[in-house]
């Protein structure tokens, strides 16, 4: 069994790599997002900037889109970067669509970790971040 230390290690490490990548000229806000899949397989997604703001892509749903992509449909950690270098140890969580995206996916327990460059700065679980969320069982009839 994998340890969440060495879950942690391996989510991070990918999303330090990609966030360089993130496309950010108007938020000047760079996030990377990974999700690990039930097969242990890391997805990594970064935000992407739009001039026209409300069309701008968030990195939770490109690492989501990027697992579905490849055949996977459960996610059993998350975890977001973003900030710059000198930024004041803000933490950035995912937004509520990017709650509510993962919810389709994702047991209440799994882990979701908000990093800053220098590792972690909230640790939750995924039913904190979303309490009483809307998903499958609503529309069930």
């Amino acid at each position: 069994m994998v340890s969440e230390n060495e879950i942690f290690g391996r989510l991070f490490a990918k999303t330090t790599l990609v966030r360089v990548n993130a496309y950010v000229p108007y938020s000047k806000f760079p996030v990377a997002a990974c999700v690990l899949s039930e097969s242990g397989e890391v997805f990594a997604g970064v935000n992407v900037d739009n001039a026209s703001f409300p069309e701008t892509s968030c990195a939770e749903a490109n690492a989501i889109g990027a697992m579905i992509l490849a055949g996977h449909r459960r996610v059993t950690a998350v975890l977001v970067l973003g900030g710059s270098q000198d930024d004041p140890g803000i933490v950035c969580t995912p937004c509520g669509g990017c709650r509510q995206r993962p919810a389709e996916f994702i047991s209440p327990d799994a882990p979701v970790y908000s990093c800053g460059l220098e590792g972690i700065r909230d640790e939750s679980r995924f039913a904190h971040l979303l309490p009483k969320g809307f998903g499958p069982a609503n529309l069930a009839t």
